[in-house]
């Protein structure tokens, strides 16, 4: 028998991230994809924009395995200032150029309220990142915009503080906001996060919104990106967003945690009956 009622409790402060008697689920239609509902999207590509030829070989490889979505960081946010910080417009620009050669809509990560205009010129989703998700001023300017905005769970977030941001972007209007679960920050050392997996049920049972998992930031661990994929799909997950890169070896960016082509492809396979199982589809 499958428990019907929420037994977890609701955050009485928030109002519009929570299911109530008029939305029980949100379904945020991109570009022909459906993110929610019987859909389970796949969100892939490089963490970073490097080149033209780096962004249209992963664009291509992405498309043939099965996603549906590009992802690609023009603006990058790093630990240190020394690292790779994105190409920014350029970035963009490849991004564009990327969707031109395959027909996949983007997203992409913007990281301050100046660059939303032009990221929104660009990005079929706006990636909220997990530094910024109690960037309340980006939070509200994206709320404001005329794409969907996923927001990312921040390394430390409860799950009333996520609603709650998501709650800002909604508040200014936006209704398209996709959650995503990226691995919360634990005590643990072999793996670069703790992958919090619970965060899929719990969001369906307390929410309406979508939620996306990332299996690559939630690990850092190649190797470990197609079980916790397939164990997100299993869990309820509305979709999973994947590193993947031509050549993960020289990467500028998180290259131990992209997969190749030929392993992505592979992880798209083993998916396939999981999703088959939970009765959902690409």
């Amino acid at each position: 028998m499958v428990m019907q009622v929420c037994d977890l409790p609701i955050p009485k402060k928030i109002r519009l991230a929570i299911k109530n008697d008029e939305i029980q689920r949100t379904i945020i239609k991109v570009n022909g994809t459906n993110i929610g509902g019987e859909h389970v999207a796949v969100m892939a590509g490089p963490c970073s924009v490097e080149s033209e030829e780096q962004m249209i070989q992963a664009a291509r490889a992405v498309k043939d395995a099965g996603a549906q979505i590009l992802r690609g960081g023009a603006f990058k946010p790093r630990t240190l200032p020394y690292s790779f910080q994105g190409l920014g417009e350029e970035g963009l620009e490849l991004l564009a150029l990327a969707r031109k050669e395959t027909g996949l809509p983007i997203i992409t990560e913007v990281m301050s309220t100046e660059d939303v205009d032009l990221v929104e010129g660009y990005a079929d989703i706006l990636q909220i990142g997990a530094r910024n998700m109690q960037n309340f001023s980006l939070l509200k300017k994206v709320g404001r915009a005329s794409k969907p905005v996923m927001l990312k769970r921040g390394m430390s977030a409860t799950f009333n503080e996520w609603l709650g941001c998501a709650e800002y972007i909604l508040s200014e209007g936006n209704p398209d906001v996709i959650l995503c679960e990226r691995g919360i920050r634990t005590f643990e050392q072999i793996t670069r996060n703790t992958l919090d997996i619970s965060a899929a049920p719990i969001i369906h049972q307390i929410s309406h919104l979508p939620i996306i998992i990332d299996p690559s930031h939630g690990t850092g661990t190649r190797s470990l990106v197609e079980p916790m994929a397939k164990a997100a799909i299993a869990a309820g997950a509305d979709g999973v967003m994947i590193e993947v890169h031509p050549n993960p070896e020289e990467a500028l960016c998180d290259g131990a945690q992209s997969l190749s082509p030929e392993e992505f492809k592979y992880v798209m396979n083993g998916l396939k009956p999981i999703i088959k199982a939970v009765n959902r589809r690409l």
